[in-house]
């Protein structure tokens, strides 16, 4: 082994998801990046199993492996939930989305958050790319700079950001973070739909603006790396806001019966 060659294990937390990919090949090709740059798991949503032989063909008997152990998901929210951190790709903007970073400056920033917390990298079906309702999933979004013409294949766009993530980790900017008891997706979930719950109920949420404001609310708070303890807490005080206004309201609905 060459003194620059890194071992397998270089990314043993960190895995890629891809959603609806359309072809079995693209599965095998980003299962033979994965193995290339020491990433160890590969998550698939998908409505159907994928043609194994298709993809056994483009990952090679060297990462058959990571084929045959890939997990598959019914959806993108499934797919993330152990997650702490996930990196969204897209080629797509609008008002809605995230402002634009590429691989490189998204990884520089993740770099430090590797060590000791599950990572993903996930990629959108090859025709449509990632929805903002997958994106809603991500705490990083990274776009790769191209030309006019915005086109790279999937296996292409996997390699792109395994290979800025290596990097990063290779040559860190800054010192890795010790903290690992970072709330992973489900838990981030399970606070956001908390968090809409009681805008909803104080009125600041309505049917207009709720996609608006609840994905700006995500975007501040993905920013701020919420703790497990403190994403419990969150929910703790929405539950207990939601019931002090349940009862509230049934205080209410009671005094005007007794005054009828």
């Amino acid at each position: 082994m060459s003194e620059n060659r890194q071992p397998n294990c270089l990314l043993p937390g960190t895995a890629i998801i891809l959603i609806h990919p359309r072809y079995p090949e693209n599965i095998g090709a980003s299962a033979r990046i994965a193995l290339n740059f020491g990433i160890s798991q590969l998550v698939v949503v998908t409505d159907e199993q994928p043609e194994e032989e298709r993809m056994l063909k483009m990952a090679t008997h060297k990462a058959a492996h990571l084929i045959h152990d890939m997990i598959l998901c019914g959806d993108a929210a499934e797919a993330a939930a152990s997650y702490q951190f996930v990196v969204g790709t897209t080629a797509r903007q609008g008002r809605q989305r995230i402002p634009e970073r590429t691989p490189r400056e998204v990884m520089i920033d993740l770099a430090p958050l590797v060590g000791g917390n599950r990572v993903a990298l996930m990629f959108g079906p090859e025709n449509t790319g990632l929805t903002n309702s997958e994106l809603d999933l991500c705490q990083f979004t990274s776009t790769i700079p191209t030309a006019d013409f915005s086109s790279l294949n999937l296996a292409q766009a996997v390699a792109i950001h395994c290979y800025e993530l290596t990097m990063a980790i290779r040559h860190p900017s800054s010192p890795q973070v010790r903290e690992t008891d970072f709330a992973n997706s489900h838990q981030l979930e399970g606070m956001y739909r908390h968090i809409e719950e009681v805008l909803t109920a104080t009125s600041y949420l309505a049917d207009y603006n709720r996609t608006y404001w609840m994905r700006s609310i995500r975007q501040f708070l993905g920013r701020v790396r919420i703790s497990k303890k403190e994403a419990s807490m969150i929910r703790g005080v929405c539950r207990k806001f939601l019931w002090h206004n349940a009862n509230a309201a049934k205080g209410e609905e009671k005094d005007n019966f007794n005054q009828d």
